[in-house]
């Protein structure tokens, strides 16, 4: 009987969801009202307890640090002088501008981890330019969408941390494992341009040759070297420190929030209005994910209390499923869940509940890890709740409408699936990199 209410217990949440309640309150109130009726006053004896052991969790703080540090970037003015240099870099070829676009993306991505800041900056300063320059809107706006999705994948990301915390996975370990995906989907992604521009040119026009020569006048190489060591220097001191084993993901969050922060000043962009604003947007995106985390945390207790994960376990262990039949089930509804909830309800209500049967039926769990990350990557890009769609929007100009948004992100959905299927067939693009660095610490 109490199975069939943990059963209960879950349906009604995602119901709830899917009319639209916050998901924090969510799943912490219904926990709380199947709590007290199944468990008596004793449930709250219990939580204080599991909400105590959340709190004080070393590895999470990572996440405020790491949306500091990726905040306090944004205002520093790099992405801006990047992307601009790059644009020119890339100016002579079809498609040029959009490539520009992706490896920026790619490099905020590996500075930063924050999707909405990486769309909203990528939007605001290359949208009206690839319109300019006679790019689609299709093309364009796809194009700055799966751009700014991949701070999802490429370490250091918040997606990582939260799923190493939630599947008890080392997040070192998930950083490492991210880095070849990642780079794959980057390079799926200039592929398509490629394609784009020699099948239809006219999309994907290069850049007017007197502005690559105005460039290469006005000191090309100096810019070039402003532009790529700034960031180049916060990835070493991030990511370099996690895979030389000098800090923890933490620790190396803390040297990535002071390194952002110093990059502001070297800009002169630091002032305590800045300073004001970052710390806001901090505090308010950690209050967040930790109100997230409670939620998840009285859910977790009162649905393993009731028994269903052991339920759950028992039901697929009894229909005979193979490993990989249900790792295409599970995947395929991440991915439609992905269509009406954002990443972080589907990583502390499904992920919980399905890692332990496949830790049972002796998956790697690395491979899930980054499987899971790949998959919730494209809940940012799929009609009709993908944040990268609103936070896109929001800056767009007039002409830019909602259709050909979503017209220009479908064939960049299809990429991210593509790649999927690649590491589900090629685990060692996960594990070789780990394995590797482990034998030479």
């Amino acid at each position: 009987m109490p199975e069939y209410i943990s059963l209960v217990l879950f349906a009604v949440v995602f119901a709830l969801l899917m009319l639209g309640y916050p998901v924090a309150f969510t799943l912490g109130g219904v926990s709380l009202i199947f709590g007290y009726f199944t468990f008596g006053l004793n449930f709250f004896h219990l939580l204080p307890l599991r909400i105590w052991g959340t709190m004080t969790n070393y590895v999470l703080l990572a996440v405020p640090l790491f949306v500091f540090m990726g905040l306090m970037l944004e205002k520093s003015g790099l992405a801006e002088e990047l992307l601009e240099t790059m644009a020119m870099l890339f100016g002579k070829l079809r498609g040029g501008l959009a490539i520009s676009v992706i490896v920026v993306g790619a490099i905020l991505a590996a500075s930063t981890g924050i999707v909405g800041a990486t769309v909203v900056t990528m939007g605001l300063l290359s949208l009206p330019t690839m319109l300019k320059r006679g790019y689609s809107p299709e093309l364009s706006t796809g194009v700055i969408c799966a751009s700014g999705t991949l701070g999802q994948i490429i370490p250091p990301s918040i997606v990582l941390v939260l799923l190493g915390s939630v599947m008890n996975i080392s997040i070192g370990d998930m950083f490492l494992g991210a880095v070849i995906p990642g780079l794959l989907l980057v390079v799926l992604y200039i592929l398509w341009i490629i394609i784009v521009a020699f099948v239809r040119p006219e999309s994907a026009p290069s850049m007017p040759a007197d502005e690559l020569a105005a460039f290469r006048a006005s000191g090309m190489y100096r810019r070039i070297f402003r532009a790529f060591l700034l960031p180049f220097f916060l990835i070493l001191a991030v990511l370099g420190s996690i895979f030389a084993g000098i800090a923890s993901p933490t620790e190396a969050a803390a040297v990535g929030a002071l390194g952002a922060t110093l990059l502001t000043v070297w800009q002169r962009k630091l002032n305590m209005q800045t300073l004001r604003d970052v710390m806001r947007g901090t505090t308010t995106l950690t209050c967040m994910v930790f109100v997230l985390l409670i939620g998840a945390a009285a859910f977790g207790l009162v649905f393993r209390g009731l028994g269903g994960d052991r339920y759950i376990t028992k039901l697929i262990m009894d229909a005979g499923l193979e490993p990989h039949h249900f790792l295409l089930i599970v995947m395929l509804v991440i991915f439609i869940a992905g269509f009406f909830i954002d990443f972080i309800e589907i990583t502390f209500i499904i992920v919980p509940v399905v890692a332990p049967i496949f830790h049972q039926m002796g998956v790697d769990m690395l491979w899930l890890g980054i499987l899971i990350a790949l998959n919730l990557q494209t809940s940012f890009l799929t009609p009709p709740f993908g944040f990268s769609l609103f936070y896109l929007k929001g800056v767009a100009p007039p002409e830019v409408t909602t259709a050909h948004i979503y017209r220009g992100i479908i064939p960049f959905i299809a990429i991210q699936l593509v790649c999927l299927a690649m590491v589900v067939f090629f685990p060692d693009t996960v594990t070789w990199l780990p394995k590797i660095m482990s034998k030479h610490p």
